[in-house]
């Protein structure tokens, strides 16, 4: 059996309370793909196939056509990407509180048409060859603003599908999943933007929302694990935020995420930088790069997949992920050649991997029920908000320092950081043990 985490305000967690989660044998049968045999995550995650392979489908063909409206201005780009990003800094901590107030599965109903929907209208206005600039940039504020309500509900949805002994396992596939579809998405959206134009990519994003919503309504209610919804009061998300700052053990896993993603996780940028100017490569070599990356991060999501039948997740582990990432991506930085550099991406991936697959089930399953989506919001905050300082800081430091500099500081700041979380929790355990 598992035991429920039983963590409040005025306990004093550490290592231990994150790793109470205990699978049995029988729970863990059944291979890297045994979350599969629930029913409803069946469904779920093959909705999500399809439908993210039209998400980057659609990214790349917005890319495309930002740039074809403006005749290639890299500024105007960096406003669609930061109009789309926005929202998340505004409204991702409330979404939480709706992920914890009100059903889950209907609010994903909601969001994932809603997100499709935009997918529709940009697909109509371009085909028909009406589409301007400003149309663009308010269906990605638009479209951002769905996708900020949408992350902490999916994300905390995914326990219920399949309980918290099959929860890493199931992260680790909704992580290859992703990852696949992030290598899948952009090589399909290339064919088509060159065979038939970017509407129709946009278009057939929009339809390919149609499998997750699917999905969702085929479930069977009465097997989802579901938690009793957070009483309507005043001062939830002050609840939520008192509740994580109680728990020095959380504060630990959410501030390693804040660091590795927002200085070590700015692949994309400093990729681009390194291949044209350290190595003299046109944007296949780039892509050459994001597509090693992308190797390793499906790896490391296989693997984790396949190591969470051992048992829930380990703070030790998540420690030494991020340390073991920082120091293959400072190794990366230094690499002399282009294919060197290449080639020490994989590992880089799938260290990252383990990190992140490993934190977020680590949140999940030390956190009371009643709470978990107002801390999962809290956690994507981090996860991604930090995105906007880490690429501004990425390219102040390529322009003063060189191109490898932004991958070799941010390897060693993601080590100096799982440092600091391992002595903070060592000192914390040692103060305990004493008092206790």
């Amino acid at each position: 059996m598992v035991d429920q985490p039983r963590s409040s305000v005025g306990s004093h967690p550490d290592e231990e309370q994150v790793n109470r989660t205990e699978v049995s044998t029988s729970d863990t049968r059944g291979g890297m793909f045994r979350s599969l045999r629930e029913r409803n995550y069946r469904y779920y995650a093959s909705g999500q196939v399809v439908s993210l392979t039209g998400t980057w489908m659609q990214r790349a063909a917005q890319d495309w056509l930002v740039l074809e409206l403006t005749g290639g201005s890299p500024a105007a780009l960096g406003v669609a990407v930061a109009l789309q990003f926005l929202p998340t800094l505004l409204f991702t901590l409330w979404a939480g509180v709706v992920a914890d107030r009100f059903d889950k599965r209907r609010v994903l109903i909601a969001t994932q048409s809603a997100l499709g929907g935009c997918g529709l209208v940009l697909g109509l206005l371009d085909v028909t060859g009406v589409a301007v600039l400003w149309h663009v940039y308010v269906l990605c504020f638009v479209l951002g603003c769905f996708a900020a309500v949408d992350a902490p509900v999916r994300q905390s949805f995914v326990v219920e599908m399949v309980g918290p002994k099959q929860l890493t396992n199931a992260v680790a596939l909704n992580s290859m999943t992703f990852n696949l579809a992030r290598i899948v998405g952009p090589a399909i959206a290339g064919v088509l933007i060159t065979a038939i134009g970017t509407g129709w990519v946009f278009l057939l994003n929009g339809i390919s929302s149609a499998a997750v919503v699917g999905g969702l309504l085929l479930m069977d209610v009465a097997a989802l694990h579901r938690s009793e919804p957070a009483p309507k009061e005043r001062g939830q998300l002050r609840a939520g935020l008192r509740y994580v700052l109680g728990r020095p053990d959380l504060l630990v896993v959410l501030a390693l995420v804040f660091f590795v993603s927002t200085f070590g996780m700015n692949f994309e940028n400093s990729f681009a930088v390194i291949a044209r100017n350290v190595f003299g490569r046109d944007a296949d070599g780039y892509g050459l790069l994001i597509t090693m990356l992308a190797v390793g991060t499906l790896s490391g999501a296989a693997l984790a997949a396949r190591r969470s039948g051992r048992g829930g997740p380990r703070m030790r582990l998540l420690l030494v992920g991020a340390a073991v990432f920082g120091l293959l991506e400072a190794g990366a930085s230094l690499m002399p050649t282009y294919e060197l550099f290449a080639g020490a991406l994989v590992p880089v991936g799938i260290a990252v991997m383990t990190f992140t697959t490993t934190a977020n089930a680590t949140v999940q399953l030390s956190v009371e029920p009643t709470m978990r989506g107002r801390v999962m919001g809290l956690y994507m905050l981090l996860f991604l908000g930090g995105k906007p300082l880490g690429g501004l800081a990425s390219g102040w430091l390529a322009e003063l320092l060189g191109a490898r500099w932004p991958i070799l500081l941010g390897g060693l700041v993601s080590l100096a950081a799982a440092v600091v979380g391992a002595a903070v929790l060592a000192v914390r355990r040692r103060g305990v043990a004493q008092t206790s």
